[in-house]
């Protein structure tokens, strides 16, 4: 049986979750990583952290699909037994998202059903499907956002479901006590990734808007979440349970 250390990345092949992947690789911790189209992508992902000394692996996986939660959880299951000799695995980072920008009023029910999905229900679901495999003493981190805490509009939908989520941390961190494994909520805040069209990254009048608006006077990159993702996986946050932090450099304080 393996005695590495083993993190599962939802939406681990890009933006946040890739990032993620690398700083746990860096601490040696070994990674399973999700992709929902671009195996190419994942694949390069996975020969970084092999590169590194680290076992790695990347699986399809759809957030949207709820009724394909079984299927996935039994090829995580298939990939600890090939890749590890085990079946269990000691982080669970649920990080795939979406973005369906819309004003009130506007929200179709598809969007909504569909951020309801990726952010809240596959959420709930997965974790539930994985609680088997998840080692006692383990960690679940959710990813959630600043926008919880303030309101963009444009993002009702979205930042509803965000909310959901984080108090379903609550929830999991009291009901997996006994277990000890502790469940938190990151937040983070304006990121310059791909997301959402990359609109921080890539778009001049968002990366003023942000700027002007945060204490730190910059839009976040992705080393500024990962690293804490690694860190709050690490030994020295053992005692943090059932808190949403958010790290956005202080946007809109």
């Amino acid at each position: 049986m393996s005695n590495r250390r083993i993190a599962l990345i939802t939406g681990g092949s890009r933006g946040l979750g890739r990032n993620t992947a690398l700083h746990l690789a860096r601490r040696g911790v070994d990674v399973i990583i999700t992709y929902q189209k671009n195996q190419p992508l994942a694949q390069s992902l996975t020969e970084e952290c092999t590169a590194m000394g680290r076992k790695a692996v990347a699986l399809r996986y759809d957030a949207n699909d709820i009724a394909g939660i079984d299927e996935f959880a039994a090829a995580v299951q298939q990939a600890l037994a090939t890749h590890w000799n085990t079946d269990r695995f000691d982080f669970l980072v649920n990080n795939a998202g979406a973005h369906a920008p819309a004003p009130l009023g506007e929200i179709t029910e598809a969007d909504f059903d569909r951020l309801s999905n990726i952010h809240f229900k596959s959420v709930l679901f997965l974790t539930q499907k994985l609680l088997p495999a998840l080692k006692d003493g383990g960690r679940i981190i959710n990813v959630s956002s600043s926008m919880t805490r303030h309101a963009n509009a444009g993002s009702t939908a979205y930042a509803a479901m965000k909310g959901a989520l984080e108090v379903l941390t609550r929830y999991m961190a009291v009901e997996l006590g006994p277990r000890r494994i502790s469940v938190n909520t990151i937040a983070p805040g304006p990121v310059a990734t791909d997301f959402f069209g990359g609109a921080v990254r890539d778009n001049p009048q968002v990366q003023d808007f942000v700027t002007a608006n945060t204490a730190l006077g910059r839009a976040g990159q992705p080393d500024d979440i990962g690293s804490f993702i690694a860190s709050l996986l690490s030994d020295d946050s053992r005692w943090l349970n059932g808190q949403r932090i958010e790290v956005s450099g202080g946007i809109f304080l």
